[in-house]
Formats: C-alpha cells, sequence, structure tokens
C-alpha cells in the first residue's frame, strides 16, 4: 500500500468523505481513514440523525420496537454499505484502523498489532462528537445507556427517564412515549424546551405531557444505582432504564494533536479559523470536532470551504451562517433566526388549528401546533420563525432561502403553493 497521499482525511463523516471523494475525482491520491466499519458514512447515518428517524418512523406508524428496530438496521447496513462503495468507487483509499498524529503531516494508523505510517500535505480531521458523559456515580450500570446504545435497547423499558431535556432527550422521549413507555426527563435547567420561543414552547410541552412525558427541571443528577435508582439531589427516581443525553463533544482522545501542534479548545475541540484551518498550515477541521453547530447539515457546508480553500479561490467562509434547525418530536419544532421580540419587530403567528386555508396538517391528524414568524416592522424583512407544526422541518428550509436571499415576508407570504400543503401557512399570515 501506498504510504505517500495528497489528502488524508481522518473520519468518514459528511464533511470528510464528500471532501475525500471529491478530490480524489479530481485526481488527487486521497485516504480516508476510519477506525470502525460500523461507522462507514459517519455519525449521522450510522447511530445519529438517519436511525433515530428511522425508529420515530416506524413507531408513528404502529410497528413495535423490536420490528421497528429491524427495520432501522436492514436501512442503516445498506446506507453503511453504500457509503463505503460510493467512496471506493471513487479511487478513495478506505483505511480501518485508529489514526494518530505523530508529526504535523504523518499519521500513524493502527489495527491490532498492525502499524501503518502515511504522510500527506494536506490533513482533514474530522472525527465527529461522542455523547457527554457526567462524572457521577454509576454511569456504568448496565440499565444506562447512551444515545447509541438505547436504539438497540431490549426489552422495552416500562419506564425510562432521560437525562437531559435538550433535542437529542426530547426526540427519543417522542420515541419511547408512542412505544408506550412512561418517560421522565430530568434536566438542570430551569425551564422545558429552554431555547425555545416561550409562547411555543409551553404549547409543545403540554403536548409532550399529554404522551406520558413528564418533565423535572431545576434537577440535580448525583448518580445511579442498583436496577435502577437514579439519585438527585432533592429526591430517588427508580426506573427500568436511563438515557444519558446531555450533549456531545468533540471526539479528539487519542488523536495525538498535542504532539502534532495542533491547538484545541476547553472542551477539546480543534481550533479553526473561518476557513476551517488549523494552526499548522494544511490541516483542517471539519464537522463536530471543531466546536460548531452540530448538525450534518453544517457538516456538509464545511466541505465546501474546504474544497474552495483547497481548489477554489478561498472565498467560502464559516461567517455569517444562517442555520436551520429542527427537534423531531410530533410534530416538529424548526427554527431559524433571531426570535426575539421588539419595538421594531412583528410577530405573526396562529395556532395551526385555527388556520382554515390550512387543512393537511388536520389530513394528517396533526392538527396541533403553532406558528410565529419575526418579520421588521419598517423593512418587512424575515428576522426569524419558529414553527411548530407538521413538515416544519421542510418549511424551515423555504424560510431559510427567503432570508438568505433578502426574501420579504409580504414576498413570501403572497407566493402560489400546492394544495393541500403545509406551506400554505405563508399565504395565510404573511401575505399582502
Amino acid at each position: 500500500m501506498d504510504t505517500e497521499f495528497d489528502l488524508i482525511v481522518v473520519g468518514f463523516g459528511k464533511a470528510g468523505k464528500t471532501i475525500a471523494m471529491k478530490r480524489s475525482a479530481a485526481g488527487d491520491r486521497v485516504a480516508l481513514i476510519e477506525q470502525s466499519p460500523q461507522m462507514y458514512g459517519g455519525t449521522c447515518i450510522n447511530v445519529g440523525c438517519i436511525p433515530t428517524k428511522k425508529l420515530l418512523f416506524e413507531t408513528a406508524t404502529g410497528k413495535d420496537f423490536p420490528d421497528a428496530v429491524v427495520a432501522r438496521d436492514q436501512l442503516i447496513g445498506k446506507l453503511n454499505a453504500k457509503n463505503l462503495a460510493m467512496a471506493t468507487d471513487k479511487g478513495v483509499t478506505v483505511i480501518d484502523g485508529k489514526a494518530t498524529l505523530t508529526a504535523s503531516h504523518e499519521i500513524t494508523v493502527t489495527a491490532g498489532s498492525d502499524t501503518l505510517v502515511l504522510y500527506a500535505p494536506t490533513i482533514v480531521i474530522n472525527t465527529g462528537s461522542t455523547p457527554v458523559i457526567p462524572n457521577v456515580p454509576g454511569t456504568d450500570n448496565p440499565h444506562v445507556f447512551d444515545s447509541t446504545g438505547i436504539q438497540h435497547i431490549s426489552p422495552l423499558p416500562k419506564h425510562l427517564a432521560i437525562i437531559g431535556g435538550g433535542p437529542i432527550g426530547l426526540e427519543f422521549a417522542t420515541l419511547f412515549s408512542g412505544q408506550g413507555s412512561k418517560v421522565t426527563i430530568i434536566d438542570r435547567g430551569e425551564l422545558p424546551l429552554k431555547n425555545f420561543d416561550r409562547e411555543v414552547a409551553e404549547l409543545a410541552k403540554t403536548d409532550l405531557e399529554a404522551r406520558g412525558i413528564t418533565f423535572l427541571n431545576n434537577a440535580e443528577l448525583t448518580g445511579f444505582s442498583g436496577d435502577l435508582t437514579i439519585a438527585l439531589q432533592d429526591r430517588d427516581i427508580d426506573a427500568d432504564a436511563a438515557l444519558i443525553a446531555i450533549g456531545r463533544r468533540p471526539a479528539t482522545d487519542g488523536l495525538g494533536l498535542e504532539q502534532a501542534g495542533i491547538k484545541t479548545g476547553t472542551r477539546g475541540e480543534v481550533l479553526v479559523d473561518a476557513h476551517l484551518r488549523t494552526n499548522i498550515d494544511g490541516i483542517f477541521a471539519v464537522g463536530d470536532v471543531n466546536g460548531g453547530p452540530q448538525f450534518t447539515y453544517v457538516s456538509y457546508d464545511d466541505h465546501r470551504i474546504v474544497l474552495d480553500q483547497l481548489a477554489g479561490p478561498g472565498e467560502k467562509s464559516t461567517e455569517h451562517r444562517l442555520i436551520p434547525t429542527t427537534t423531531f418530536i410530533e410534530p416538529p419544532l424548526s427554527t431559524i433566526g433571531d426570535n426575539t421580540e421588539g419595538e421594531n419587530v412583528v410577530v405573526k403567528k396562529a395556532l395551526i388549528a385555527d388556520m382554515p386555508i390550512v387543512p393537511r396538517p388536520k389530513i394528517i391528524n396533526q392538527p396541533h401546533g403553532m406558528v410565529k414568524f419575526f418579520v421588521d416592522k419598517q423593512s418587512d424583512a424575515l428576522l426569524g420563525a419558529t414553527l411548530y407544526c407538521a413538515d416544519s422541518q421542510e418549511l424551515i428550509n423555504t424560510v431559510a432561502l427567503a432570508m438568505w436571499h433578502g426574501v420579504t415576508a409580504s414576498e413570501l407570504g403572497d407566493g402560489i403553493y400546492t394544495h393541500p400543503a403545509t406551506s400554505e401557512i405563508f399565504n395565510q399570515l404573511l401575505g399582502s
């Protein structure tokens, strides 16, 4: 095997694999190192966005959890194999093993007793993130899971306690409550859904409680014990299983960044500039590992920035990004931009149930929810939006496109949309 390449990518995630394939297709000698064949394609495909959404979809169609898991595994197996085939078909050399930077442009790969030393003038660090585990006793309890392990839990817990009330915790709460489990969300924050517009958050909380989900806020975890007791500062809670969902941190342990001279931040993130360059010339960091927003679509945008550095004018950057988000509860909750009310802001809002010209949510039996748009009073510019409704994961992309290109609220509202479609909320609320 060759040991000298034009480009080495460490990690098979969204940005890295795309960079690898495009540069290989352009004629570069490219190596892509992945420590686990189970992760071909990255976190999102194998243990993150896609498998969890598949479980949510199968649950919504009425499948029990074991059958939903079978459907999940079948899909992920196909996607994993397809991602490997796409890379190799483009001429990328895929190497299984643990990568360690042993010098600024030297990587040692170990697989069992085998060792391989590789060199490249350009290296892309793309190792993603890993679940944060709290420093309390009992996290090794067999009834305590992270967001990967919980996807294959057996048997289905009658009572699941979720540590953390962020997007990951809320999505798993939706999944397991849909399977009939009692769910308790234990969160140290003062309010449920604290990062969302308060009016919409209160409505979503009510809907989640109607599914059998209980919120315990201002709750401080102190440990786990037995089969299973969750100890809080002021009480103990018994459950069949616990999910730790308090966030993810950059996966940089054991990468050898210090010996390569690469600077890192307080959370272990690889420090980069607006062009995703580290402090070492020719070394980039993309995706979750650089400490930016942890979304696969942001990682995809990262790949554009790096390619622009490698083979373009070098103008693309992370500055002025406008990033939509969706949390997949039911209905999905999506946001973008500035959702702050103020003297110069017009808030246009309505409950989904009160929108007579938007029948699609009622047709698909999701008539609950609310949408809010934040519009500049003088310019009619869209400042932001919170969409808690059926299809919001698609609608928020339309809002994002409008905001990127300076389409005003009235212009978006005066569009001609198919019927019945949830996009008719634009006509209902924003039309001139």
